[in-house]
């Protein structure tokens, strides 16, 4: 279901390939810590500053609908840098998304609070989130195409996967230093100022980011698409008119991936601190934690999946993790005071059963579609989806939560079983169509643009 790269330029050249790579995993790792920054500090200091109310559970959702609000915005960055990432190039549109991403997050760290100004905080705090969202909406696509286009055929999964690595890293930087800050500050100088430290971090990052990314060139795939004048007119209308299934298809088998980050990397640290009372800093830890063992993980399942077979591995991972929701919230609820324990509830399912959809996802995706509508094509199904799988997550399961109880978290248990199963069906679709595809091209063809 995708073309063959034609490994030529820089990715000839020595180390050209590693350097590639090496921009596209920097470049995802800020931009994720920028996007998750925000949702770690959500449900434990924007509910408290931002959106104040007499129900703690009410301020709690309004935080996590601000969160969703970036989710919501993303298909509109992947759209419109899709759009231009297939006409114009792969790598002016990375450096354009990093800079939106890093001021709209340096921003965030100076917006007053509703104690200060009113009800303008709050909005204020909506559209720089909308801003980000719609950053990160452009950013995701082009940082795996760069890796997956410049790569070898049979080691695509494999390099595909190491900018998947950013989203590790991210938060393990996002939930590290508000770990740290939280421990080197009082409860009163976190509040008044010690987290907003972190968003202004930001322009550093951004700023060692944006130098790395100008000096790469552009992937050997599109330049060919340039070359022989095969762009798209309208990416976008290309992509629906000729994948409908292949976007469905790859909605459906985000769906887990979705669900699960969300529930272990923004909903758990809520709930083991609000409900459970696990110290703040130990939740923070733990999923940091989880986050570096993710690192190791998800190159790993990248490169089994080049091995065995992407939609082997995925549909097998979306069911282990899916289901894994089940003994991890079991061991909170049976263990609070235990860290240990609840980092291992942690680790396993997060730091690397997910990493079993995640590290394969970059290429199944790319494979949907070829170069002239991937951009926009594997933007669109990880963004759009993203709305649902991932930024109603935290809101889902705070609402089955009060519906089940504290003490009884089936339901969200439940809700994450239900996206592993919807994704392991759509990545045995993809997998059947593709053998139906490569079945029905002519012997020696690739199949076509």
């Amino acid at each position: 279901m995708a073309e063959i790269g034609r490994g030529t330029g820089e990715a000839g050249r020595p180390g050209g390939l590693r350097r590639v790579v090496a921009a596209a995993l920097i470049g995802a790792t800020i931009e994720w810590y920028d996007f998750f920054l925000y949702g770690v500090v959500a449900g434990i200091v924007l509910n408290k500053l931002y959106f104040p109310a007499s129900d703690p559970l009410v301020s709690t959702l309004l935080a996590y609908a601000t969160f969703a609000v970036g989710f919501v915005a993303r298909p509109l960055g992947g759209i419109v840098f899709g759009h231009f990432g297939d006409r114009i190039g792969r790598k002016s549109m990375l450096v354009i998304t990093l800079m939106l991403m890093g001021v709209a997050t340096f921003l965030i760290g100076l917006v007053p609070t509703y104690a200060q100004i009113g009800v303008a905080a709050p909005v204020l705090l909506l559209v720089l989130r909308v801003v980000q969202g719609i950053g990160l909406g452009g950013e995701w696509g082009g940082a795996v195409l760069m890796a997956f286009e410049y790569a070898p055929p049979e080691r695509r999964g494999l390099y595909a996967s190491i900018p998947q690595i950013g989203l590790a890293l991210g938060l393990c930087l996002a939930s590290g230093v508000v770990a740290l800050l939280s421990y080197s500050l009082s409860e009163e100088q976190f509040l008044a100022y010690g987290w907003r430290l972190a968003f202004l971090l930001s322009v550093a990052l951004v700023a060692v980011g944006a130098y790395i990314r100008l000096n790469v060139m552009e992937t050997p795939e599109f330049a060919a698409v340039k070359e022989e004048n095969r762009e798209a007119a309208i990416p976008f209308v290309a992509m629906i008119r000729g994948y409908p299934k292949n976007v469905l298809a790859g909605m459906g088998a985000r769906t887990v991936d979705g669900v699960l980050f969300n529930i272990f990397a923004v909903f758990s640290i809520g709930y083991l601190t609000q409900t459970l009372h696990v110290p703040r800093t130990q939740a923070l830890l733990g999923v940091a934690v989880a986050a570096i063992v993710l690192c190791g993980t998800i190159p790993l399942f990248g490169w089994l999946s080049d091995r065995l077979g992407r939609t082997r591995v995925y549909a097998w991972g979306s069911l282990a993790t899916g289901f894994s929701a089940f003994p991890a919230f079991w061991v909170f609820l049976t263990f609070p005071e235990s860290i240990a324990a609840i980092w291992l509830a942690l680790i396993v399912p997060f730091g690397i059963l997910y990493a079993s959809v995640y590290g394969p996802e970059a290429a199944l995706f790319s494979e949907l579609f070829p170069a002239r509508v991937r951009y926009t094509g594997i933007s669109f199904v990880y963004q759009f989806s993203g709305i649902f799988a991932s930024g109603l997550t935290p809101i889902v399961a705070t609402a089955l939560l009060q519906v089940s109880g504290a003490d009884r978290p089936w339901l969200v248990c439940a809700y994450c079983a239900l996206a592993g199963l919807i994704s392991a069906g759509s990545a045995i679709w993809i997998g059947r169509a593709g053998r139906r595809e490569a079945e029905a091209a002519p012997a020696g063809r690739t199949l076509p643009a």
